[in-house]
C-alpha cells in the first residue's frame, strides 16, 4: 500500500515552535532536525520542505527571537520620559525572559549570517536602537550619524549587552549582595548607565 502524502496545516510554525521549546528545556546541544522533528510529532525528513539545513532553521528562530525584541523594545520606547533608561531595561527583560533564545541571536557560528529575514529582523533591532539615541537626528552634513553618535550608540549597547550577559551568567551575584537590600538587577543596570554619562535617557 502507498504510504499516504505528509500533510501538515503549518509545518513551518510547528517546526520553529518545537525547535525553541526544546532549546528553553534542553539547550542548544540538543537541537538536531530529527530531535526537532520528532517533538514537532512529524517525520524526520519533514523539515526539508522548509529549511534546507539545521542553520537554516536556527537562523530562522533567531530572527523571531530579533522581532520579538523589537515588538519589546517598540512598546518600551513609548514609555521615554516616565521610565529611566527604558530601552535597556527593556532588552535586560527580554533577554532574563528568554535566556536560551537570546543566546542563539548572537551565536554566529550556528547561524547563516545571509540569511534575508535574519538579516531584517537584525536591521529593525539595530534601526529602534539607533533612533532612540537620536543617532538620525542629530547626524553629519551627509547624512549619516557623526563619529561621536556612533561612539555613544556603541558604548550604550556594549554595556547594556554586556551587562545583560553578566546577569544571564549569574556573575552580578557579588555585586547585587553588595547592593542596598532588594537592589534588582534592573536598577543596577540603571545606575551602571547613568554613571557612564555616556547616553541620554533612552
Amino acid at each position: 500500500m502507498a504510504k499516504a502524502p505528509y500533510h501538515h496545516g503549518a509545518l513551518r510554525e510547528a517546526l520553529l515552535e518545537a525547535a525553541e521549546k526544546l532549546l528553553r528545556e534542553e539547550g542548544l546541544s540538543a537541537l538536531t532536525l530529527r530531535a526537532i522533528a520528532r517533538a514537532a510529532g512529524v517525520s524526520h525528513g519533514a523539515p526539508a520542505h522548509h529549511f534546507e539545513d539545521l542553520s537554516a532553521l536556527l537562523s530562522e528562530l533567531a530572527a523571531v527571537g530579533f522581532r520579538r525584541l523589537v515588538d519589546q523594545l517598540a512598546a518600551a520606547r513609548e514609555t521615554r520620559g516616565k521610565v529611566s533608561f527604558p530601552l535597556p531595561k527593556a532588552y535586560l527583560s527580554f533577554a532574563m525572559a528568554n535566556r536560551e533564545l537570546f543566546a542563539l541571536m548572537f551565536r554566529e557560528e550556528r547561524l547563516d549570517a545571509r540569511r534575508p529575514s535574519l538579516l531584517e529582523a537584525r536591521a529593525a533591532a539595530i534601526a529602534l536602537l539607533s533612533q532612540s539615541l537620536g543617532v538620525k537626528a542629530h547626524g553629519t552634513p551627509a547624512g549619516g550619524p557623526s563619529l561621536k553618535e556612533l561612539g555613544a550608540m556603541t558604548a550604550a549597547w556594549s554595556l547594556t549587552h554586556g551587562f545583560t550577559v553578566l546577569a544571564i551568567d549569574g556573575r552580578l551575584a557579588p555585586l547585587l549582595r553588595a547592593a542596598p537590600s532588594g537592589t534588582a538587577a534592573e536598577a543596577l543596570l540603571e545606575a551602571a548607565l547613568g554613571a557612564t554619562a555616556l547616553v541620554g535617557r533612552t
